[in-house]
């Protein structure tokens, strides 16, 4: 059969090598497999298929400098993983029995007990006989911590198989946003980051395994491994299989363009997913060692983990390369051998200083800031759900006004004109319309003080590059957000942007439970750092990564916090682990990313050609694309639309499930359907909201709004540097502003 496309040039910069103990570990894993009952009257298996795959070589490659028992062990993992694959394809995707699918599913987490000694159940088949093996012999050597996050990971690869049976059944290819989030839980690399851990003796330190550096690490790591799976198992997937969860058919289908264009493509965004973990492991990481003062210990096993993460990208393409599994015809050179010594494997330099991946990286750091791009023609959002608005809007917006001017945010970066041009009491009476008073004001002073924020901070310490200082910063605004005492939050205050933290903190977090306070302060803390992000991207004048670039724009935009606010209404009706399930995650980032995008295409010339910012999603996919901006915008408002269907068609399928999983009563329905409207008011307020204020339009971006400056008390004082304000007739009044709830617009 002819291959669909011609392979791509991939950017592989670190050296395969091959580990010593392969033919070992391939004896072992054989003789395992057979006692699992995965060959020979397994129905998926032959010992001819599991010697085809080679998944010792696999591991062999991905792990170069481990012992043999280690190597052993880590193969047998990936002899199960890949058996359950194709077992679930032949037993439950061929035959789309999604219930049977379920129950079988349902099962598998009782073999992974966080302590092996509570017992297991009588393993009915080869998967869960694997299973509860490798739990047994894994476990004992790894922490608490490790296990946890071990098997919520196994868990996500598993149950997660029921949205690509799913997106079967319905004959549905999810949209790239959706694609991106879903195939990092199915495919399994972060599970595979987990044996890395325990391959190289590397445990993460608990205390910042969920930190963002390691979290980026993880998941650049992983969908480079999954983006790099889809081009070498495009044709055995889509052309053999029938999937539809594969990123080249993913792109194919939302850029409308040929199989080899959407190859391509999918190669720069892994390209690109690499670049992005280089840059993390070399800026962010050390700085989080710093910050949180890690031992020499901990700082090494953070780096032989990198180091581990970096020999599985290489390794995972040299197997690839090679496993019967795959398009690869022509591609194996040896480039590794089995002396396991560094250097063996050659990486192709080519790629670092030369043809798309280095072009890529060259346009990231090449922004020309404060170019002139004229006003940004928009679409026709047609978002489907009806704007409602409180009749508290106008006193809620002068309360506000004045709590902001009491508060002194209105001495420095803003004034009075400034602040009741944006009116966000507009967009809280949208995204509120049945509150009382003292609640819609409420919220339009989180919105308030969330602006002014992300305001603040690009003027003090953007322009100066003034990391440390937003560092600073940052630790003491934290400081105001005490979680057992919230009255004493204005304790800890001492400038305007802290008295008014502190001063919203302790009226919103008093009145909650220590549950739902530590709800609230995790998602201030997002905002916070995400904030840093973005600093830290204008230090190296760097337009960020695609996909980090949308995960980051839901903090940035405030979406967590404001999001929050509305359900915890809803908590005692319905149940908390509703709210941490798959299905509301999905719903919430869908409608994170329609907002947060539409203010990308409302606020991209102030943005790009006034405040000389790299933080827009049309100028991302300007660059990432190499197109111009009115074709990025074309994609972005496509991505915007993509992710509404997807929120319908959440709704629609997902919904009732999730009404069944949990069992709902009429009440907790109820909850559900009016949390599922509260997102829809989020929606329409926030178009209604960029629509109505004077931010966006080009009257508003070079006249009438105002320049913001910084002024000490009763006196101008370090006004902002030349560059920052346009020149000509009718600029004097251009406005140097970021967007609403935390948003950088």
């Amino acid at each position: 059969m002819p291959q669909p496309f011609v392979m791509p040039d991939f950017y592989v910069p670190y050296p395969a090598r091959l580990n010593t103990h392969v033919e070992a570990a391939r004896t072992h894993t054989r003789d395992w497999a057979r006692a699992m009952g995965m060959l020979e009257g397994s129905g998926v298996w032959e010992t001819a298929d599991l010697d085809a795959h080679d998944y010792a070589l696999l591991c062999a490659y991905t792990h170069p400098d481990c012992d043999e028992d280690t190597l052993n062990l880590v193969t047998d993992w990936y002899t199960w993983v890949f058996f359950f694959d194709d077992h679930f394809l032949e037993v439950f995707k061929r035959t789309q029995d999604r219930a049977a699918g379920k129950e079988y599913l349902d099962r598998l987490p009782a073999f992974m007990p966080a302590d092996p000694a509570t017992g297991m159940p009588e393993p009915a088949n080869p998967v869960e006989a694997g299973l509860a093996d490798l739990w047994r012999r894994t476990v004992p050597a790894m922490s608490g911590g490790w296990r946890q996050r071990f098997a919520e990971a196994t868990e996500a690869l598993l149950h997660e198989s029921l949205w690509e049976l799913d997106n079967i059944n319905d004959g549905r290819i999810a949209n790239p946003l959706e694609y991106i989030e879903m195939r990092r839980k199915v495919g399994g690399a972060p599970w595979s980051a987990g044996l890395v851990e325990y391959a190289a003796g590397a445990e993460v330190p608990d205390r910042v395994a969920r930190s963002r550096p390691l979290r980026v690490l993880r998941d650049s790591f992983s969908d480079a491994v999954h983006l790099r799976n889809d081009l070498f198992s495009y044709q055995r997937e889509v052309e053999d299989e029938g999937e539809n969860s594969n990123g080249v058919l993913v792109l194919e289908h939302f850029l409308g363009c040929s199989t080899q264009e959407a190859a391509e493509a999918v190669n720069d965004l892994l390209t690109s997913r690499v670049q992005q973990f280089e840059n993390t492991a070399l800026t962010e990481v050390p700085a989080l060692a710093v910050q949180e003062g890690l031992t020499p210990l901990e700082c090494a096993a953070i780096g032989a983990y990198t180091k581990g993460l970096q020999d599985w990208q290489s390794g995972g393409h040299e197997w690839h390369m090679r496993s019967s599994r795959y398009m690869n015809e022509g591609m194996a050179d040896g480039t590794a051998s089995a002396s396991g010594a560094l250097g063996t494997g050659v990486p192709d330099i080519r790629t670092l200083l030369a043809g798309r991946p280095a072009e890529a990286r060259v346009r990231s750091l090449t922004h020309t800031p404060h170019r002139p791009v004229g006003h940004l023609p928009l679409p026709d959002f047609e978002l489907p759900y009806p704007l409602t608005l409180s009749p508290h809007h106008q006193e809620a917006k002068r309360r506000s006004e004045d709590w902001a001017e009491a508060m002194g945010l209105l001495d420095d970066v803003w004034d009075r004109p400034l602040m009741e041009g944006f009116d966000l009491a507009l967009c809280s009476a949208g995204i509120d319309p049945d509150a009382t008073l003292e609640e819609l004001e409420l919220s339009a002073l989180w919105l308030t003080w969330g602006t002014y924020a992300d305001d603040y901070y690009p003027l003090v310490f953007g322009r100066t590059r003034d990391l440390a200082g937003a560092r600073t910063q940052t630790a003491r605004l934290k400081a105001c957000l005490p979680v057992d005492d919230p009255a004493s939050a204005r304790e800890f205050a001492g400038n305007p942007l802290e008295r008014a933290l502190a001063d919203v903190w302790a009226r919103t977090a008093g009145a909650m439970g220590q549950e739902a306070r530590t709800e609230l302060w995790t998602s201030l803390d997002l905002m916070l750092e995400s904030w840093m992000w973005e600093l830290r991207n204008q230090a190296q004048h760097r337009v960020p990564d695609p996909v980090d670039y949308v995960e980051m724009r839901r903090s940035t935009f405030g979406s967590e916090l404001t999001m929050l606010l509305g359900r915890l209404r809803r908590r005692r009706a319905l149940p908390p682990e509703l709210f941490r399930s798959g299905t509301v995650r999905a719903l919430e980032n869908a409608v994170a990313d329609y907002a947060a995008l539409l203010n990308d295409l409302f606020s991209y010339q102030k943005e790009i050609e006034v405040e000389g910012e790299l933080h827009n999603g049309v100028l991302v996919l300007e660059k990432f694309f190499d197109v111009d901006h009115v074709t990025a915008a074309r994609m972005v408002h496509d991505l915007m639309r993509g992710r509404l269907r997807q929120y319908e068609h959440l709704k629609q399928r997902e919904v009732p499930l999730l009404y069944a999983h949990f069992e709902l009563d009429a009440e907790g329905r109820a909850a559900f359907g009016a949390r599922l409207r509260e997102l829809e008011d989020w929606l329409a307020a926030i178009l209604n909201w960029h629509r109505n204020v004077r931010r966006y339009g080009a009257a508003h971006v070079h006249a009438g709004a105002g320049v913001p400056r910084l002024r000490e008390r009763g006196r101008d004082a370090a006004p902002l540097p030349d560059w920052t304000v346009p020149h000509g007739l009718g600029t004097t009044a251009a406005r140097v502003a970021t967007a609403f709830s935390g948003a950088s617009s």
